[in-house]
């Protein structure tokens, strides 16, 4: 496989685990080229074209040696200059895959982040609600993220001569079916039932071993569930805390996130949501290994690093 072959392999496997359904992403790419053709020529020219096929800003190629055959990935959660570095030094490593975005990926995060309201909409938020709630903070993420200097790692890969690409919303989309499928099977009654059901998942098992495991953020083990949402997982980045009061409002009495800021713990728990925080690095992982696991299948080998809870699953 190319570097480009496995691009489109992220974004294929991205789109068929999308919580929104892969009509729903159809119908977000059509209306991608509408809003394309209604644009005057300058800014047609700044438009990026792979918002034609690729519904995810933070998923991107970033350096690319084309035609190259890929062998052998370094892939890690963060990878940054040391990891570029140490992939250089090893000789034999023919791409670098991190999770979280970097380059042109990073500095157009917040273009993800509609994702959440969509998916805000299927636990019974009203979609307008849902929609105004959070583009403020989408303004903010893209505010936040403009002053970065995001292209440090990617100037590197380019001189060291290394393919670099990251993978963001497309590996927290299989983390997310992946855990939205066990909850459907398991229909957990309590907080308590979920603590369980998370820490059966080896990434989660193995992020206990070093003190990074499943939390509980608010409420209490013994509390029913109600509805369970899987919504601090995918989407880009933290969300509004001002979403909270609405979620509640709709019915949920659960949510099942990667992390959470203090002031958006203290929104939830002030409106009686239970909060079970999964873990950053185990939730991370798990996205990336199911990606993982398809490029093994391949016959590319896969060294993990930087926070990568590295777990294989049977081949089906």
């Amino acid at each position: 496989m190319t570097t480009k072959q496995i691009y489109e392999l992220a974004v294929k496997m991205g789109i068929k685990s999308d919580l929104r359904g892969e009509q729903a992403v159809k119908k977000y790419l059509d209306r991608t080229k509408e809003k394309y053709e209604r644009l005057d020529k300058e800014e047609k020219k700044e438009f990026d074209k792979e918002n034609f096929t690729n519904p995810y800003n933070d998923t991107r190629i970033l350096a690319d040696n084309k035609k190259k055959k890929i062998k052998k990935v370094l892939v890690g959660i963060d990878m940054e200059t040391p990891e570029l570095l140490y992939a250089k030094m090893e000789g034999d490593i023919d791409l670098v895959i991190g999770h979280h975005p970097e380059g042109k990926a990073l500095a157009d995060l917040s273009g993800v982040m509609d994702l959440q309201a969509q998916l805000l909409a299927g636990y019974g938020v009203p979609i307008n609600i849902a929609e105004s709630v959070l583009k403020p903070r989408i303004s903010e993420v893209n505010r936040g993220t403009h002053p970065i200097n995001h292209n440090r790692p990617v100037d590197m890969a380019k001189l060291l001569r290394i393919d670099y690409m990251c993978t963001h919303t497309i590996a927290d989309n299989l983390g997310a079916k992946f855990l939205t499928d066990i909850l459907r099977r398991k229909k957990p009654e309590y907080v308590g039932d979920i603590l369980k059901m998370l820490k059966d998942i080896s990434e989660f098992s193995e992020a206990i071993k070093i003190n990074a495991g499943p939390r509980l953020f608010t409420g209490n083990k013994e509390n029913s569930c109600g509805q369970v949402a899987v919504t601090e997982w995918t989407g880009g980045t933290s969300g509004s805390k001002e979403m909270y009061e609405k979620m509640a409002q709709a019915g949920i009495g659960t949510i099942i996130g990667m992390h959470m800021h203090e002031e958006h713990r203290a929104e939830a728990e002030k409106y009686h949501l239970n909060v079970v925080i999964a873990g950053h690095m185990a939730c991370d992982s798990l996205g990336m290994n199911l990606f993982l696991d398809e490029l093994e299948k391949k016959g590319i080998e896969v060294i993990p690093c930087s926070g990568l809870i590295r777990i294989k699953r049977k081949k089906k």
